[in-house]
């Protein structure tokens, strides 16, 4: 084997090496693999969460704070669990609300925050929430004409 082999052997090599660790670093920040917790746990229950998703935004003012981890029913209502970064302070009278993104986009929720001076901790829950608005059944009363046209009209 001469010096050429061995020096072209070296660099396919180092080139196999560097391209995985771009990739694990790829795999790490799209994927939001995380070694240390940055976030903590908040719930919230609605009364329907109607096209919410696990993974969908969190978000306030327009920024995203975090994400659902998990939907599930607790006591016939939905109860959501999001994750949220942890230099985000909620006050205990937040508002979380189910929106969509644009006209037909997708759900997320969002955070309206409060007033007071007490925040919520890991686990804890906001009390005021705002269930989606159906669109549909909005559309579909207004075609169908069973919207309340007042009591003055025949």
């Amino acid at each position: 084997m001469g010096p050429e082999r061995k020096g072209l052997e070296f660099g396919v090599g180092l080139f196999i090496i560097i391209g995985l660790l771009c990739l694990a670093y790829l795999s790490y920040s799209l994927g939001n693999i995380g070694f240390g917790n940055d976030n903590y746990t908040l719930k919230a229950v609605f009364s329907t969460v109607s096209g919410l998703k696990n993974r969908s935004q969190v978000m306030m003012a327009g920024v995203s704070i975090g994400e659902v981890k998990k939907i599930r029913l607790k006591n016939d209502r939905a109860e959501i669990v999001m994750s949220i970064k942890k230099n985000v302070r909620l006050e205990d009278d937040s508002i979380a609300s189910i929106k969509t993104m644009g006209i037909i986009g997708d759900k997320y929720v969002s955070i309206t925050p409060g007033a007071s001076d007490t925040y919520l901790k890991n686990g804890g829950v906001i009390m005021e929430t705002q269930p989606p608005i159906d669109i549909e059944s909005l559309i579909s009363k207004f075609v169908f004409g069973s919207v309340d046209k007042g009591k003055d009209q025949k």
